[in-house]
């Protein structure tokens, strides 16, 4: 799995004008499901990204977790993040796991946040969805479980 995780003040996902998702201070995560990836692949990530020292001390210093400061998180499935530009100036997406597989494995990473006892917010997967945010830092990280 891919995602795009961005430490936010505040981020929010709208569907035909209406606002299906929305959180203050916490993660914002871009993340979509690579062919290959597992239900366990979706648990490993979500555990990671539960535990990512992104937030400021006392200090000033990058050394809490989302699980330490109780923030939120809005999760938001983004199949672009497997785009191929290798050639030309189209991007490719065959990439992505197939629609059916990549919806299952987006609502298990969910989930599996949720088991963290973390407060998640959720997009709508496969609909045109505007993605609001201010980004905390700016702080933006790029993970790769096939390629850690």
């Amino acid at each position: 799995m891919r995602a795009l995780i961005q430490r936010v003040a505040q981020a929010s996902v709208t569907v035909d004008n209406a606002t299906i998702g929305q959180i203050g201070p916490g993660l914002l995560i871009l993340v979509c499901a690579m062919p290959g990836d597992t239900e366990n692949t979706a648990k490993a990530l979500a555990a990671k990204i539960g535990k990512l020292r992104l937030f400021k001390d006392d200090a000033g210093k990058m050394n809490l977790s989302l699980l330490q400061t109780g923030g939120a998180a809005l999760v938001v499935s983004q199949f672009t993040l497997a785009a191929d530009t290798s050639r030309g100036n189209r991007p490719g997406f065959s990439g992505a796991a197939k629609p059916d597989i990549a919806k299952a494995l987006y609502l298990h990473f969910a989930d599996a946040l949720r088991a963290l006892d973390l407060p998640i917010e959720t997009g709508q997967f496969g609909a045109d969805m505007s993605v609001s945010l201010t980004n905390d830092g700016p702080v933006t990280l790029w993970l790769d479980t096939q390629n850690p």
